[in-house]
């Protein structure tokens, strides 16, 4: 299982909107077979395993890590393929939270006189798909927001200028998550402010994928809620979608980010601005699994204060910047240290010069 969960990984930039899955069929002491689910519309993890191992998958165990789909979408369901290939035995991870397996792959198995076992490095298979999961589970994207700060954790000078308080080598690595992202959530104000690309800058070979393909890229959404953003921002010039979240009326501003490419969406409103519960429910009904905040304090203090933020990615350099400096999340009402927000620190890693701290919220 260790192995199909090293093989799911391969997947990272790849599945989406599908789930990073991985297969490893043994017979005998002996892997003969194996695969992982490269990309969305193309063969599950099972039956790249199987093929790989042909007649030798007669009575060897599948060792998979997520439970095996029993219903035809792109594909057939990998359920019948294991049991046409008369495998052993089935030992998976975890069940699968999409409504339409949750539990009839393990049971369609069984019925065909397969044993199934439950469980196996269940933790390290839920690592893999945080976004699949809690799509299919709560109805919204699994919400990591990024942030670089420096070591008095301060976002930006006074004036707004920002640019660079992370190293190269930090800036390279948020390009990764990116890349493993369904989408990026800005807000307006940093679109006026920085004119930023939000898109994925490392080519197939640099993410270590072996394709000549275009690396894809994710969903680009800015919430504005008066559609403010300028057709000539950056982000709207780039290759991929872009998806533009207001409130108000969709006057001649609106109509001029349509021509220039955007999508429009009008949200309910929450205190005169975009109500981000509906935002990450909307993104969810459109199949994102993960999204990546890159907002300022008040986008990102709003997204904590809502609840929706998973886990801070913080890239934390060795600079004072001091008190006339932005600071990372606005938070208002917090008047005593029971108010404060507790967070699970998650891992602390050195990226070149700096601290890349992730971070849970206890809310």
């Amino acid at each position: 299982m260790a192995r199909a969960i090293r093989l799911a990984e391969r997947g990272r930039y790849t599945t989406d909107p599908n789930p990073r899955v991985g297969c490893v069929l043994v017979r005998e002491g002996m892997i003969v077979g194996e695969g992982w689910h490269q990309r969305a519309g193309g063969p599950h993890a099972e039956i790249l395993a199987l093929a790989a191992a042909g007649e030798q998958a007669r009575g060897a165990t599948a060792y998979v890590t997520l439970e095996p789909c029993a219903h035809h979408g792109r594909t057939p369901p990998c359920t019948q393929a294991l049991i046409a290939a008369q495998v052993g035995r089935v030992v998976c991870a975890m069940i699968d939270p999409d409504p339409r397996v949750a539990g009839r792959g393990i049971a369609e198995l069984r019925q065909a006189g397969i044993a199934v076992e439950v469980g196996c490095l269940e933790t390290e298979a839920r690592a893999l798909n945080p976004g699949f999961i809690k799509r299919h589970t709560q109805g919204r994207p699994y919400v990591r927001c990024k942030l670089a700060a420096s070591l008095d954790g301060r976002t930006a000078l006074a004036t707004g200028e920002s640019r660079w308080i992370s190293s190269a080598s930090s800036r390279r690595d948020v390009q990764r998550w990116r890349a493993a992202s369904s989408a990026i959530v800005t807000g307006v104000g940093t679109v006026l402010g920085d004119d930023p690309r939000l898109n994925v800058r490392l080519s197939a070979t640099e993410l270590g994928l072996e394709t000549d393909e275009p690396v894809r890229q994710p969903l680009r959404v800015v919430v504005d809620s008066y559609w403010r953003t300028p057709p000539g921002a950056r982000l709207l010039n780039l290759p991929g979608q872009v998806l533009i979240a207001g409130i108000g009326p969709k006057g001649p501003s609106a109509a001029a980010l349509k021509a220039a490419g955007a999508e429009l969406i009008q949200l309910p409103e929450r205190a005169g601005r975009v109500d981000l519960i509906a935002l990450m429910e909307e993104l969810a009904r459109r199949g994102v699994n993960e999204v990546m905040l890159e907002a300022g304090a008040t986008l990102s203090g709003a997204a904590v204060c809502a609840g929706l933020v998973d886990e801070i990615l913080l890239y934390q350099a060795p600079c004072l910047m001091g008190q006339a400096a932005r600071g990372l999340f606005d938070l208002p009402g917090i008047d005593t240290m029971a108010e404060r927000v507790a967070l699970e620190i998650l891992e602390v890693r050195q990226v070149s010069a700096d601290l890349r701290i992730r971070a849970r919220p206890i809310l």
